[in-house]
């Protein structure tokens, strides 16, 4: 074999990672968000599994601190998602037809996540007041639930930020 590190001419070709687009706010947040969120999760998964090992009991908090931070990651994980373009769609009508075509049902699909989660965000954060308002505990170690709730409204609020961030480069771009 050649000391040098080129693929061989039958070699298959690997496509490269695309660089992150250029965002006001940086996809490193998000990033570094998801990096955190999956080692506090690995942790405290750990941790149990490590006290029911030696103890026969579980910790009772683990179950509702995994629930929240696995909806959390997922919401983080969304907003780098629409940010880089890479959400959901049927790539036979999304990477078809002209540019043009393209181009219209990236910025269709930009403002349809910006609509929706503008929608849920606006919606949740009423259930964040009823949750602080009536003094609403959780059931596994008794946190105000607001606690929780009050991240699904500010997560979906900056998913629709970015979705927007996107409808704005893809319109453009030429």
């Amino acid at each position: 074999m050649s000391s040098d590190s080129q693929p061989g001419p039958d070699a298959p070709a690997v496509d490269a990672p695309e660089p992150d687009p250029q965002t006001t706010v940086p996809l490193k947040i998000e990033d570094w968000l998801t990096v955190l969120v999956m080692g506090a999760l690995a942790l405290i998964t750990f941790a149990n599994v490590l006290a029911r090992y030696f103890t026969n009991e579980s910790f009772a908090w683990t179950e509702e601190i995994s629930v929240f931070l696995m909806i959390a990651l997922t919401l983080v994980a969304a907003s780098a998602a629409v940010a880089r373009d890479r959400h959901i769609r049927i790539e036979y009508f999304s990477d078809s037809g002209s540019m043009a075509r393209r181009k219209g049902l990236s910025r269709f699909g930009a403002v349809m996540v910006a609509i929706l989660f503008t929608l849920i965000g606006t919606l949740s954060i009423r259930m964040v007041w009823d949750d602080y308002r009536f003094e609403e505990t959780t059931p596994g170690i008794g946190l105000p639930a607001w606690w929780y709730s009050m991240w699904l409204p500010i997560l979906s609020l900056g998913i629709a930020l970015r979705a927007v961030g996107l409808f704005i480069r893809r319109g453009r771009e030429a």
